[in-house]
């Protein structure tokens, strides 16, 4: 836990109150807010478990706090802030930063907070996850105490190898159908309805061929539902939760991983809009009321390092921040509806000002509504890609270089979209617990522009497989062709399949 004489000293509790009084003139609403002041390793440990210093043992957190602090030490990277959806939300800052970083870092917080309390992909996060992780690290030091240390750490591993198996709309979406009444379930099957026709009348009425057709349906429809499971799904660890014949402490971990997985994914979904809007508050506040002349020229220095952008990386902090800019200037000038639509004028549209001045609900309305895919889709125009000079970028085996692939919108925005959905990998589904009638658990690569890393997906086939305890497929497509690869528990194999 955090070392309760780790609060702010005075200078900076007067400072926080500061900021966070323009944040609110500025509309901005936030569940309140805990500065705890950390030196760089303290800093660098916290960060290493994500955030959550209560979290359960692993030997992967140590080896981040390793990297951390080596890219610290040598000058690669610092971290300046970090904060915490909970609530009250948590955020630490870094001792020995100079006051005009501490205020821009405090401003950047207050922006994050508002985004975690009010975007609708972070409503059915955990707001008390700083004790949910404690009671996680409970549960995972008592299976320890039980079964030893390899053991657990051995199966989190093999759990965390498949942590990005989840469905993150589930918490948004009913994906299962409710469970039948026990008359409704019954083996009998349904009766085929007829129109109501008098006898001579009836086999025009109510054709045979047509009510063997009905029948046949029903009888289809009563067999889907006897599938394992009765429809594709896509949240992998639900179902091994569910049917996989694990251990009690096993399962336990499992629902662990799981649930911690669930809570990071709204992260995942929102980072670009969740930097571009952190970073967004911060520029306003510090450049209209909390600089002083004295401090404009660091503030300058230090802003644009958040922005600046690295050859053949996408920086969220930029392309939020422009983002937000691009939509506020838009709904200010009127740029929407049917009649912006709609004009093909160049030079209309360049001057088109209708004073509208709707930008700042605007963004708003966006910062609680969107994820980043429905931000790009939407708000990522021409005119922005252009202004922005926005490019795809990819590797050329040929010439052995990285190169620009296209400067066409279409293209860049497809790519762009193409990266940010389901956070750029595959999505994949179990389509049968008992395929073949093996009792083999078999997935379905759901091949959706991003292919299928065949060593990738052999190493989660022998994650899956410990957790199976028996052999596991999945169906892809390679080079057009549908294909099937199996491991058993100790080789891999492939065969030709149709892909449906």
């Amino acid at each position: 836990m955090i070392n309760p004489n780790t609060r702010l000293p005075p200078y900076l509790a007067d400072m926080q109150r500061e900021v966070e009084g323009y944040a609110r003139e500025y509309g901005l609403d936030f569940f309140d807010t805990v500065f705890e002041m950390l030196d760089y390793q303290r800093m660098n440990e916290v960060a290493s478990y994500g955030g959550f210093p209560t979290r359960y043992p692993h030997w992967r957190f140590g080896m981040e706090y390793e990297q951390l602090s080596k890219s610290y030490e040598y000058g690669l990277s610092k971290i300046y802030e970090m904060v915490i959806n909970n609530n009250p939300c948590y955020a630490y800052l870094l001792e020995g930063n100079s006051s005009v970083d501490q205020k821009m870092v405090m401003a950047h917080v207050y922006g994050h907070c508002d985004f975690f309390k009010n975007n609708y992909y972070f409503s059915k996060t955990n707001r008390r996850m700083i004790d949910g992780m404690a009671n996680h690290a409970m549960r995972v030091r008592k299976h320890i105490e039980r079964h030893g240390i390899e053991k657990i750490e051995s199966f989190i591993d093999v759990c965390l190898a498949l942590d990005n198996l989840i469905d993150p709309m589930s918490p948004y979406i009913e994906r299962r159908s409710k469970p039948r009444k026990e008359e409704e379930s019954s083996e009998a099957t349904p009766e085929v309805p007829r129109l109501r026709a008098k006898a001579y009348m009836d086999k025009f009425i109510n054709p045979p061929e047509f009510m063997e057709a009905q029948k046949k349906r029903l009888d289809d429809e009563k067999q889907q539902e006897k599938n394992f499971p009765e429809h594709p799904e896509r949240d992998v660890l639900h179902f091994l939760i569910e049917h996989a014949p694990l251990e009690r402490w096993e399962r336990d971990v499992l629902e662990v991983v799981r649930n911690e997985a669930y809570y990071f994914a709204p992260q995942g979904a929102t980072k670009i809009m969740n930097e571009g809007w952190a970073t967004y508050w911060h520029s306003k506040i510090m450049t209209q009321r909390a600089l002083t002349a004295s401090e404009i020229i660091d503030y300058a220095d230090h802003a644009s390092g958040v922005t600046a952008t690295a050859q053949g990386q996408l920086n969220p902090y930029k392309l939020g921040v422009e983002l937000y800019r691009h939509v506020e200037e838009r709904w200010d000038k009127g740029r929407f509806g049917k009649e912006w639509d709609e004009c093909q004028d160049m030079a209309a549209r360049k001057s088109w000002d209708r004073r509208v001045g709707l930008g700042r609900k605007k963004i708003f309305e966006v910062r609680k509504l969107y994820s980043d895919v429905t931000f790009i889709d939407e708000f990522f125009t021409e005119e922005f890609c252009r202004e922005q000079k926005f490019f795809s970028f990819g590797f050329n085996e040929r010439s052995g270089n990285w190169e620009i692939e296209s400067r066409e919108f279409k293209k860049v925005k497809m790519r762009l979209l193409s990266q940010l959905t389901n956070f750029g990998q595959p999505f994949i589904l179990v389509v049968d617990g008992n395929f073949e009638n093996r009792g083999e658990l078999l997935l379905k690569h759901k091949h959706e522009s991003v292919d299928l890393r065949i060593d990738y997906a052999r190493d989660t086939l022998e994650s899956l497989c410990k957790v199976w305890k028996r052999p596991v497929c999945i169906l892809t497509r390679v080079d057009g062709k549908g294909k099937i690869l199996r491991y058993d528990g100790r080789d891999h194999s492939d065969k030709n399949a149709d892909y449906v």
